[in-house]
């Protein structure tokens, strides 16, 4: 089943420009996933904001954000004032470099999306686009306000839709120097390399999707299984008895069987 529109705009590059949608990829559809009962009753068991001194729940109208300058000492910031300084979206995926893709680190990904057309007039100039990074072999690099702040995104072709990275902030990603400028920096033996490379020779083998597969998922839905099994068995009417005045036929054939 298609995934729901994440965002909605255009998808622009020089003078070509078309509607897009953008729909995430990754899915917590199957995941399983469990209320809170209270067991004495059954019922649900809802969460709600306190005072942590008072203990009082507070309502919805006077939960307020606050940025902590220092112990019980905080700035209060209503959600008019956030709005206001929030980058204004113009709701365009507008492309204004490339790079190429392999010059683009891994540990900069963060979150992907496929882009697709979002109405039949733009397809053509959307294939356009995708095309002409797919022959150069490059990355698009442009910017899209989401949630309130502006991202960095990379865009690359990806069978008949682009997919869309939001790149991390130039300040999430730490340096690797910083835990190994202390390290050896000696040539490791030839001997020993060759026999890890052997090693990882022998175990090496084609990506499949079920080497990312969730053994704790498969156990616990294989337990939510057999717990159903067992209540459904519990909740069946006896043998002997399905109903006050049904007589279980097996039963009465070998009594008449003892009488004959």
């Amino acid at each position: 089943m298609a995934g729901r529109h994440f965002w909605k705009g255009y998808l622009k590059l020089s003078l070509v420009t078309c509607r897009v949608a953008m729909v995430p990829v990754l899915s917590q559809a199957a995941k399983v996933r469990f209320h809170l009962l209270n067991r004495t009753t059954g019922n649900r068991v809802e969460s709600r904001y306190v005072d942590s001194v008072t203990g009082k729940r507070v309502p919805e109208k006077d939960q307020v954000k606050a940025y902590e300058k220092g112990e019980d000492d905080h700035v209060l910031l209503e959600d008019k004032e956030l709005d206001a300084v929030a980058l204004e979206s113009t709701r365009t995926i507008d492309i204004d470099l490339f790079a190429p893709r392999d010059s683009i680190d891994w540990v900069w990904y963060d979150t992907p999306y496929f882009l697709i057309p979002d109405d039949k007039v733009g397809e053509e100039a959307f294939a356009v686009i995708r095309e002409a990074m797919r022959a150069a072999d490059m990355a698009g690099i442009a910017r899209l306000v989401l949630n309130r702040r502006e991202r960095a995104v990379m865009l690359v072709p990806r069978d008949r839709a682009i997919m869309l990275w939001t790149l991390r902030y130039g300040d999430e990603v730490r340096d690797p120097d910083d835990y190994v400028q202390d390290m050896d920096g000696g040539k490791p033996d030839a001997k020993q390399q060759r026999l890890i490379r052997s090693i990882i020779d022998d175990a090496k083998r084609g990506w499949d999707k079920e080497l990312a597969a969730d053994p704790v998922q498969k156990k616990l839905l294989s337990m939510i299984a057999q717990r159903r099994r067992a209540l459904k068995r519990q909740k069946q009417p006896s043998a002997k008895s399905r109903g006050d005045n049904v007589i279980d036929i097996t039963d009465a054939l070998k009594r008449s069987l003892k009488l004959g």
